[in-house]
């Protein structure tokens, strides 16, 4: 799995294309406020371990990064970009999900941004040294 934390002063979405035929129909996009996005590619090795562990690594270094810039508030992003391996659509969102159930558990507001969309993003982040973490996981 690979991973691109940035923190956002403020961070926006709107869908511009659908990408997978089965996802739900989203029109709205949104806005959030001094969070940190996480642009996530989950590769084809992932599927050879358990979600689970592989979901609990990720949320352990997003609550990290989310401390290290003072925020609770995490938006998860699928980004198919980072790499030319990619896990199957049912693992990834499945894996997705269950990060969010636990970051909310521990009490961070956490958003999805739509899974299966192209999305035009606008992005504010400062230029300090733990603004952006890449990490393969």
């Amino acid at each position: 799995m690979k991973v691109l934390v940035i923190f956002c002063k403020t961070f926006s979405y709107n869908p511009a294309s659908k990408t997978l035929p089965d996802v739900e129909e989203v029109t709205e996009g949104r806005v959030f406020v001094d969070c940190i996005v996480a642009f996530v590619q989950v590769e084809e090795e992932d599927e050879t371990k358990e979600v689970s562990g592989r979901e609990k690594k990720l949320v352990n270094h997003l609550k990290w990064t989310a401390r290290k810039n003072n925020t609770n508030a995490i938006v998860l992003h699928s980004f198919a970009h980072l790499s030319d391996s990619k896990a199957s659509v049912a693992y990834s969102r499945e894996l997705f999900d269950l990060a969010q159930i636990r970051l909310q558990n521990g009490g961070y507001s956490t958003d999805q941004t739509p899974f299966g969309y192209f999305l035009d993003l606008n992005i504010e982040a400062p230029g300090f040294s733990l603004a952006r973490i890449w990490a393969t996981l």
